[in-house]
């Protein structure tokens, strides 16, 4: 399904700023979402500069198909918010978002044709949380957190994979939330892959299930370090260096991700582990997709205050994630589990407590 939000603004006259609504946000999108994008489009006045003076068109269009328009109109309550619904027949060709915004100079990060390309722009935008984005991030965070150790805590002999997955599922779902991503590995697949996606094989003695979950549109990423599935002497090596590099991911207003980028880098050089963070990304900024974008070398963004990360770093057979809200005050960790083992990690100064290994009877 591809959702439009169609921005035409009256302060520019001859603009409009076309959104396509991601993947997961548009199966599920919250109350006020499309406010939220208004807000968005607002800012993207920045990037589209009138070019004619033309008779000025203005409005706030959400663009569909007819399987999609009933619902969202209703029950997202379009109107109420000033917005206008065109649904498209799901059969025929449209030129909707053409019609509208003919004679206009059009930027959208989605497939419009004949737009420019705003994509890279409007992927900063959403990763600015407003205060009630916060709060649905902190309740959201709270809720995959607990779907999560439901879940873990549910884990016995002999299921496979797919039934962990389908365990994650159900506790997501019956908190009012998407288990989008379900990756799940078992015994020796653990330290094969960064992303296994879950099998028949069947849980002997470790299990590592991961995932993002969405609530109310944004996507907040639930803890995933290793569980035996038996109580046993366990080495804390593994995710004690992980939580190191982890907490190496340093990020105060101000910083850059460049910046952090290398620190994690040198910071896997350090454990042992050289060229690691080559195996799988370290995380970026969270918000109505997994990750509106990434850290890497190259970046060129500065952390602020009202963004949430989550970093991920991992070597064979270990990763530490959270999703983090940083504020003028400090930083909030959205997604810990109350009762879970940790390991206390000291970084500058600092003691902070980040996910142990987890055994279960």
């Amino acid at each position: 399904m591809v959702v439009l939000l169609l921005v035409m603004f009256d302060s520019l006259g001859s603009s409009a700023v076309a959104f396509e609504v991601g993947r997961h946000a548009a199966h599920n999108p919250p109350a006020g979402w499309v406010e939220t994008v208004h807000r968005h489009g607002q800012a993207m006045e920045k990037c589209v500069v009138s070019q004619s003076e033309i008779e000025r068109k203005t409005g706030r269009y959400v663009v569909t198909g007819n399987i999609e328009g009933a619902r969202l109109a209703r029950e997202e309550r379009l109107a109420e918010q000033g917005w206008t619904t065109w649904a498209a027949p799901w059969h025929e060709p449209h030129s909707i978002v053409a019609d509208l915004t003919h004679g206009l100079r059009l930027g959208a990060d989605g497939p419009p044709p004949g737009a420019e390309d705003l994509s890279a722009d409007m992927a900063r935008l959403p990763g600015r949380l407003e205060p009630e984005e916060m709060a649905c991030f902190r309740e959201s965070g709270r809720l995959a957190a607990e779907a999560m150790d439901a879940a873990v805590r549910a884990l016995r002999h002999g299921q496979s994979e797919h039934e962990i997955a389908g365990l994650l599922a159900h506790e997501a779902e019956r908190r009012g939330m998407q288990a989008i991503v379900k990756l799940v590995a078992t015994d020796e697949r653990i330290s094969l892959f960064r992303h296994p996606l879950p099998t028949g094989r069947c849980l002997e003695r470790h299990a590592c299930p991961l995932g993002p979950a969405p609530g109310p549109g944004l996507l907040r990423h639930a803890p995933g370090p290793l569980w035996p599935a038996e109580r046993r002497a366990t080495p804390q090596g593994g995710s004690g260096r992980t939580g190191r590099r982890d907490t190496d991911c340093r990020h105060a207003p101000g910083e850059g991700l460049a910046a952090i980028f290398r620190h994690a880098v040198n910071a896997y050089e350090a454990a042992g582990y050289p060229g690691g963070w080559q195996r799988h990304h370290q995380g970026g900024v969270a918000g109505y997709e997994p990750r509106e974008y990434l850290a890497t070398r190259h970046s060129t963004d500065i952390v602020c205050a009202g963004q949430a990360y989550a970093w991920n770093p991992s070597i064979a057979g270990a990763k530490s994630e959270d999703t983090i809200l940083v504020t003028d005050a400090g930083h909030e960790v959205l997604t810990a589990i109350a009762g879970w083992p940790t390991l206390p990690v000291a970084m500058e100064g600092q003691t902070l407590l980040r996910p142990a290994v987890l055994e279960i009877l």
